[in-house]
């Protein structure tokens, strides 16, 4: 009998050990931004402005039902016809929230649009040149086309600083609309000669023979990518659904670096690809290379981003700390959600 009295209280000591770890096995359990028990989702909706493996996060959130957890009901929606487009549909209210460049958004809202940068899970810029098999340098590229989706879009705005540095004054950039698959499919058919790419495009291009001219990044200019934006009626009207947003969207970070194949697997689902060599090319850029895991929005980085605008012509009406709110993300560190998501101090 004490042989079992001892094993009965070994196993209650166990069990209290184990009781102790469980916040860093299972992370996001107790965080403080968690659905109630028994409170019905509320329904939002999230417009996502292009298809492209740099909205991994995006996607494994809403492919994992990462939302659910923390009382939101995501409806998805993807508005392809230019940022102005996406911006309207923000300020409008039709959308709560838009994940998409912020370079790409910066422009219009430093002129006065409606909308806010409240995280961003990657910064850089990651675009590089693909060309067919006969461009092979910059040089190459004179008197060709390089195709772009719409005038005024990141990818334009970043071509018109290319050709200039460069001195590619014959050089066409063409807008020529559609998704990057649809632009890359334009090189294949010969209507235009190249154009500017993200991962995981540039392993396609490999693949095909096809040449990596220019790093865009290279031309140095200041750069944050996937970014979430809201309006002012939301950060007015439902501060605690703009809070909710941005923790699924830090957990979604470590779920993407943790389960890699899982993400993958959401990026094929809306690429439509299946190629391991693309999928990887997606991952690596932007769950390591490009990846902000404490998603607060670079303030410097907008301001410099601001000022390109108004030197391209933008009419600046907002300053870089008007059309920034990061309190969210900073609330996700004080709070300690972030350490006890990550099991303690952040990967750098």
């Amino acid at each position: 009998m004490k042989i079992f009295a001892s094993l009965f209280k070994f196993s209650l000591f166990a069990a209290w050990l184990a009781l102790l770890a469980l916040p860093a096995a299972l992370p996001a359990q107790s965080g403080p931004y968690l659905a109630k028990p028994g409170e019905a989702p509320l329904t939002v909706y999230v417009a996502t402005c292009a298809t492209s493996g740099g909205f991994i996060h995006m996607y494994s959130a809403l492919d994992q039902n990462l939302f659910a957890k923390y009382g939101l009901a995501v409806k998805h929606v993807v508005i392809r016809t230019g940022t102005n487009i996406n911006l309207a549909a923000l300020a409008t209210d039709e959308i709560q929230f838009l994940y998409c460049a912020g370079d790409s958004t910066i422009p219009g809202m430093a002129a006065g649009s409606d909308a806010t940068l409240v995280a961003s899970p990657l910064v850089g810029l990651p675009y590089v040149i693909i060309a067919r098999k006969e461009i092979k340098t910059i040089q190459d590229l004179r008197g060709k086309s390089i195709g772009v989706g719409s005038v005024g879009g990141l990818p334009y705005r970043l071509l018109r600083v290319f050709v200039k540095k460069f001195g590619l004054a014959d050089t066409q950039i063409r807008p020529v609309g559609g998704s990057q698959p649809e632009r890359y499919n334009a090189i294949q058919q010969g209507i235009i000669d190249s154009g500017p790419f993200t991962p995981p495009m540039d392993a396609r291009g490999k693949k095909d023979g096809y040449n990596l001219v220019y790093h865009l990044n290279d031309l140095g200019l200041p750069a944050i990518y996937s970014s979430l934006h809201t309006n002012s009626k939301t950060l007015r009207e439902r501060r605690q659904t703009v809070q909710r947003f941005v923790a699924a969207l830090a957990e979604s970070v470590k779920f993407v670096e943790d389960n890699p194949e899982k993400a993958k697997a959401s990026v094929a689902k809306i690429l439509r690809v299946q190629d391991e060599d693309v999928l990887q090319s997606s991952y690596e850029a932007y769950a390591k290379k490009h990846v902000n895991r404490r998603i607060v929005v670079p303030l410097n980085a907008v301001a410099d981003s601001v000022e390109v605008a108004r030197e391209s012509g933008t009419k600046v009406t907002k300053k870089a700390n008007e059309i920034v709110d990061n309190s969210f993300a900073e609330h996700l560190e004080k709070s300690g959600f972030l350490k006890e998501l990550w099991g303690g101090k952040l990967p750098n």
